[in-house]
Order: C-alpha cells, then structure tokens, then sequence
C-alpha cells in the first residue's frame, strides 16, 4: 500500500485541472479558485487508501475521490461566509474575494460537479456510493446548523458539541474511508470499521483544530488565529473552559462575549490557561485517536496493510496547520 505523500501526489496530478466552464467568468472562476489555493487532499486521499486495502486503485475510486474533495470545498464557501471568515489557507475567502452572491453560487455548483463525478463510475456501485454520499451530504448541513445555532445559546453540553463536529466535520472522513472500501469490494464489516476509524479520527482532528485556532502559529495555521474566540463558538476549549471555571472567571467570559479584537484574544486565552484547556484538549484527542486505532485494529486486513493508515493518523494529529 502506498503512503499518503505519493497518493496525494497521484490524486493532485488527476485533480489538478479546470473543472468548469470559462462562462460565466466570475462564477466558475471562484469555483476553481478555492480549488487553487491547495489544502491537503486528507479525505480524497484517505479515500485512495482505504480503496488500496482492498484492491488495485481504479478509475472509479479516482471519480469519488474527486466527488468528496468537491463537496469539502462547496462545504468549505458556505462555511466561510457564515463564519464571516476572512482568510482560508491563509489566502482571502471566496465570498471576500468575489462577493457573497457569486461566493454562495460558486459551492452550489461545485456540489453540482460533485455529483457529475459519481455518476461517471460503474452503475453496479452507484446505489451504495449515491447513498453514503447523500447521507453524509445531509449529515454536513446538519452539523453546520448545529455550529450556527450554538453561538445563540448560552451553555452547550460536551455531548452537544461532540454531536456537533461528528455531524460538521468527522462523517465526511468516514465516508471517505467507507466509500473507499465500497469500491474496493470490501464486506460490510470492514467498511462499518473503517468508517469508524474515520470518525473518530476526524474528532481528535477536530479537537487539534480548535486547539491550533487558539495556540497555533498564525504563519502556519492559515486562518485567523483566534477566530473562534472572536465569533464566540462553543469549541472544545471554551466548553471545558465554561465547566471548569469559577464563577469570577465565567462571568469575565460573559463580558467578554460583546467585546473584539487582538484584546479579547488574549484575555479569553488567559482563562483557558487558568483551566488547562490545552492540556484537557490533549487528553481528547488522544482518547479519540486510541478509539480511531482500535477500529483499525479490527478491519480484518494484514496488519502490515494498515500502516500506511496508522501513519496518516499520526500525521493528521500532529500537524501545525
């Protein structure tokens, strides 16, 4: 099996295209230009690789896996502009660049392209495939309701927030890994644990996002470093933080909410320091991580077979950006 560098390697030669029309220029060029910008190919490429347990890659895997990176990319525009996020990957957002309009039509018709893509592969998969995609499609937009309606509420449980990225963010890491196993005529169970194996993976990337968004290098990290705090989002850290805190510092937290800039940053930060917010979000992710590597441990593959995916997961959660 391949390792994730020269997968993403293969996958960003295939990828690496126009993938619409030239007219309407505006349009299609802020559809294309958010492709351009990079990001890492994670979960097309781990797509690739659960493909590869199974069997040789195909042309079909190529199409979904091209599918996925798609709709993370429609999924990416709509975030943005909801989070009136004003850098992705450390480059301006479609909607700042190309305003709201064109922004929110450029990921309707990258979701349209999405779909394209799947129903160029071989009709006996379509129906399995169609299926987890959708669901997890559906699952996405749930989720993104879910972020939006927590920064209306006052207090979010942890079982709420889990629900939440689950839903936003993991499913589509394991989809990505179950769909590659579809592909790969893998038997229900062992795409029932890779899928597992993703979603879990996907929570403890999850918890090192929201980490990285409030103690990372903003020279590496590519966003706005901070941005949750400014937007007052219910994350890993703020959840903690709100349990663990005394009612002096939760209610400096409550005054803090209607306040902005560089400032807020840094006395939010010093609440969460106060908590050991950083060192609770480590214990998280770990404990993710380790259910992420039993799942694996159970896909009935050779066991030196799964290494490639074991180094994938090491490197996801140990990235700066």
């Amino acid at each position: 099996m391949q390792p994730f560098s020269a997968l993403a390697g293969i996958f960003e030669a295939h990828f690496n295209r126009r993938h619409f029309p030239e007219q309407p220029q505006n349009l299609y060029d802020a559809s294309q230009y958010i492709l351009q910008i990079g990001g890492k190919r994670v979960r097309p490429v781990a797509l690739l690789m659960a493909n590869e347990l199974f069997c040789e890659l195909s042309s079909d895997s190529f199409e979904v896996a091209t599918a996925i990176e798609l709709f993370h990319n429609f999924s990416l525009i709509h975030d943005d502009i909801m989070d009136k996020a004003p850098l992705r990957r450390g480059l301006q957002t479609v909607h700042t660049k190309y305003g709201e309009p064109t922004a929110l039509l450029s990921g309707d018709v990258m979701l349209v392209a999405a779909y394209e893509a799947i129903n160029r592969i071989d009709q006996s998969l379509l129906h399995p495939v169609i299926s987890l995609f959708n669901q997890t499609a559906r699952e996405v937009c749930e989720g993104q309701q879910m972020d939006m309606d927590f920064e209306q509420l006052k207090e979010v449980s942890l079982d709420e927030y889990l629900r939440m990225i689950t839903l936003k963010t993991s499913v589509l890491l394991g989809a990505s890994m179950q769909l590659g196993a579809i592909l790969g005529g893998a038997g229900l169970r062992n795409q029932q644990q890779l899928y597992a194996f993703g979603k879990n993976l996907g929570i403890a990337f999850q918890i090192q996002d929201d980490y990285l968004d409030a103690y990372g290098d903003p020279q590496k990290f590519g966003k706005q470093l901070g941005g949750d705090i400014l937007a007052n989002k219910k994350t890993f850290l703020m959840i903690h933080t709100l349990n663990a805190a005394d009612d002096s510092q939760k209610k400096r937290l409550e005054v803090l909410k209607d306040t902005n800039g560089q400032e807020k940053i840094e006395a939010v930060l010093e609440i969460f320091n106060a908590c050991n917010a950083a060192g609770w979000a480590a214990t998280q992710k770990e404990h993710y991580f380790q259910l992420a590597m039993n799942h694996l441990e159970e896909t009935a593959v050779l066991s030196s077979r799964k290494k490639e995916l074991e180094q994938l997961a090491r490197y996801l959660l140990q990235r700066e950006s």
